[in-house]
């Protein structure tokens, strides 16, 4: 079963179960998978989705965050609501550990020797963290480990 497969079977049991907060967080999830895929004309594969939902959690995050800012935590507090009807599509996370062991092969793989070779560490490891970690703290620590 595919990654939209899977959602669409989540929103028929959402609509079944009268569940409207996780049905709309649902439908705005496949409305953006279509949308990429009309702009594209073509269908979205697994990583593509996983990349969609990762960015929509990011966005809740930041908007959430700019509501709090703004004096708002009515509006924050929906955000983040839906973030846990998001995250469900998300692989496990990656373990720090484990973070740590990807940097390491990656820099031995694309030869890292400093500050300049940043962007093709994280273009290699972007496919494997994609959606199991944050990229912003994957890049801060490849940039700590590069000595910039």
């Amino acid at each position: 079963m595919t990654l939209r497969e899977r959602i669409q079977e989540d929103m028929k049991s959402a609509m079944r179960a009268r569940e409207a907060e996780r049905l709309g967080t649902i439908r705005m999830l496949l409305a953006a998978i279509k949308q990429r895929e009309i702009d594209e004309r073509r269908e979205l594969d697994d990583a593509e989705a996983l990349r969609i939902v990762d960015k929509l959690i990011k966005q809740r995050k930041d908007s959430a965050s700019q509501f709090i800012a703004g004096g708002r935590p009515d509006l924050a507090e929906k955000e983040e609501s839906e973030i846990p009807f998001l995250a469900v599509y998300l692989p496990e996370a990656l373990s720090p550990g484990e973070i740590d062991r990807l940097i390491n092969e990656a820099m031995a793989a694309v030869a890292a020797s400093g500050p300049k070779d940043m962007g093709k560490v994280l273009t290699f490891l972007r496919p494997q963290m994609q959606g199991r970690a944050d990229m912003a703290v994957v890049a801060d620590k490849v940039k700590a480990r590069l000595g910039s």
